[in-house]
């Protein structure tokens, strides 16, 4: 059974995150909600004035409570089950003689002037009794504001063995943001709080960094593997904490790994988690993100394309995190079978770590959510010359002789009984080098791509994209995405990485595609973080001129190297062929001098007024052709 929380809204096309269950589950009102709670248990008579239907997530969350009667504003919610009663209208309050009436609802005042005529001896109290500080606040006038509500969690980890770095900018000063900051809250892996603190923010297009390191030596930590909870505070155009997860090994151990943010919001379904390959091991981080536990056997796992699901029989603490081996529920499940999540909107975007039995490595890499709410799309059989190509997943082939690439399509949502698919390969001009028709995939599909087969005549590097093909007919619903994994020949170094199909570089739209990164579509322009890594490793990058229907020739592309507190360092122009793509290091790009001068925390801004570019960044420890080497690949975000 699902958690009773509305975390994500797919409404007219779009789709956005909820900001109540944040509102009610932030780790800093959980005494006050407690205290409410049992303040409420005292009443004599207690009815609730629920007008927005708050009340559900809120007992779902914090527990139910006796009350004498559950009251509406909306005719048409009248004679529906809440809290053990029936609804009714909220004008028949006056008949129940209530002693203290709730008002579920945040910024109540309006709603308490409305209805004080009906109970006029009662205590009224709200929602407003568990808020957050006012200084806290982006918007002091509407509580729920989804940028009072700029939050989301971290995989956090120290130890002897390896160490983690939370890396981003503070893009929220570039839309106008006067002093935000961070908030954030460390929980161990029972739910204990194990530091608060305040991280101040650089000025507009400075970086900030959270090193695990500095937090266990701060505070005087243990190691510790557990959720880092982050609110950005006062902030503008952007209610989402974006950020780039490095994992590395101590003492030059060859671990390395890239991951991004974790999706503010718990979903029903996680998909794209892989099972293991002879030789490995998959455990799933899940990180509980709510202020009640998991109960037992209230997540679990399938093998994608089965109904047969092992539950996981041990309850989680609130915020808690737990490393779920698969094989303890799916022992038989191997690669290139695909795992999906049961995760009852538990937990945000769950990542999960591979290790390698026969070597001392690891990797990270982040499964996806699974939408609940889609139905097939008969108009993306025919979206016309408009938008010719529609939706495209641009993937990275790396250069062949240093790296193999697979890729493997991924069902991402529950309406996907069939994939049909077709891969296309192009060079890094923009040559299309083959065609390959995959034919209608089936939930279940195993069937794995080989660059190493199908690129045949690619030269170095160049990228895939795989889109739908209804040559053969079947069905389709726009949310395609896959697997891509990138094994180092030398030294046999994993990296993976996993992403969606997007419209790109079209002047018309389809829904909220193309997308934009502020505003509404379509997006036509670039905007993407490259974090540059610490030494000794290099920072890669592989951007791809992705166009669905014919766009510009090609990029004009600035690569601006900043220093941490968003000064530019120096710029390099660069351009892309339409349909092509650019595989480059830092190192390449700006010399050694250039980087002194950016210093500790710079990063490169990639910036395009002329078309959306996507791409995919990661660190590279040690010459390619080394069995010591390692490297890290994930798709970047941008802002």
């Amino acid at each position: 059974m699902a958690l009773s929380i509305e975390t994500f809204l797919h409404r007219d096309g779009t789709h956005m995150g909820a900001s109540l269950f944040k509102a009610l589950g932030h780790p800093i009102v959980v005494d006050q909600a407690a205290d409410l709670v049992a303040r409420l248990k005292t009443a004599d008579t207690l009815a609730v004035f629920d007008p927005s239907g708050h009340l559900a997530p809120f007992a779902a969350l914090h527990g139910e409570f006796p009350c004498a009667g559950v009251f509406v504003q909306d005719i048409g919610h009248v004679g529906q089950a809440s809290l053990g009663q029936t609804t009714q209208v909220i004008s028949d309050l006056e008949n129940l003689n209530a002693s203290m009436v709730l008002i579920a609802a945040f910024d109540s005042a309006r709603l308490e002037s409305q209805i004080r005529h009906l109970a006029p001896d009662a205590e009224i109290i709200s929602f407003d009794a568990m808020r957050i500080p006012d200084d806290w606040l982006s918007n002091r006038r509407r509580y729920l504001d989804p940028l009072n509500f700029a939050t989301n969690f971290a995989f956090l980890r120290d130890s002897e063995a390896s160490h983690t770095a939370i890396r981003s900018a503070n893009y929220w000063g570039g839309y106008g943001a006067q002093n935000p900051e961070i908030w954030a809250r460390l929980f161990d892996e029972n739910g204990g709080v194990l530091a608060d603190w305040f991280h101040p923010l650089p000025a507009a297009g400075g970086t900030y960094c959270i090193d695990s390191r500095e937090v266990r030596e701060r505070f005087g930590l243990e190691p510790f593997a557990g959720s880092l909870f982050i609110h950005a505070l006062r902030v503008r155009g952007h209610d989402v904490v974006k950020y780039a997860l490095d994992t590395f090994g101590a003492d030059g151990m060859p671990v390395l790994s890239a991951t991004h943010d974790a999706n503010a919001w718990p979903a029903d379904l996680y998909a794209g988690l892989p099972a293991p390959e002879a030789g490995e091991r998959v455990v799933l981080w899940v990180q509980n993100s709510h202020p009640i536990p998991i109960p037992a056997s209230a997540i679990g796992m399938n093998v994608m394309g089965s109904d047969q699901v092992a539950w996981h029989g041990d309850p989680i603490p609130a915020f808690g995190t737990r490393a779920i081996d698969t094989s303890t529920l799916l022992p038989e499940a191997a690669w290139p079978q695909q795992i999906e999540i049961q995760a009852g909107r538990y937990f945000v975007r769950p990542r999960y770590e591979v290790f390698n039995t026969g070597q001392m490595r690891s990797r990270i890499a982040h499964a996806n959510v699974e939408r609940t709410d889609l139905a097939a799309d008969p108009k993306l059989a025919d979206l016309g010359p408009a938008l010719g190509k529609g939706f495209i997943l641009p993937l990275p082939i790396l250069p062949k002789a240093d790296f193999h690439t697979s890729m493997l399509p991924t069902p991402m949502s529950t309406a996907q009984q069939e994939l049909p698919l077709k891969l296309v390969i192009y060079d890094p001009d923009g040559k299309e080098i083959t065609t390959k028709p995959l034919g209608r995939l089936l939930r279940a599909n195993q069937g794995l791509l080989d660059m190493d087969e199908l690129s045949e005549g690619l030269g170095d590097y160049g990228h895939g994209e795989l889109m739908y093909d209804f040559t053969d007919g079947g069905e389709a619903d726009g949310w395609l995405h896959a697997i891509a994994r990138f094994t180092q020949r030398a030294s046999g170094h994993v990296a993976e990485t996993s992403f969606g199909a997007h419209i790109y570089n079209t002047a018309a739209t389809y829904k909220d595609e193309p997308q934009s990164y502020a505003g509404p579509p379509p997006g036509l322009s670039t905007r993407l973080f490259l974090r540059l890594g610490p030494e000794p490793c290099d920072t890669l990058c592989h951007l791809i001129y992705g166009a669905s229907a014919p766009w510009h020739p090609a990029s004009t592309t600035s690569l601006v190297l900043m220093d941490s507190q968003g000064n530019e360092i120096e710029t390099s122009e660069v351009s892309i062929p339409c349909g092509g793509s650019l595989l480059w290091r830092s190192s390449d790009i700006f010399d050694h001098d250039a980087r002194l001068r950016a210093g500790d925390g710079a990063y490169v801004l990639i910036r395009d007024v002329t078309c959306r570019l996507f791409g995919f960044h990661g660190l590279i420890m040690g010459p390619v052709d080394k069995a010591s080497s390692a490297f890290s690949l994930d798709h970047m975000f941008g802002f």
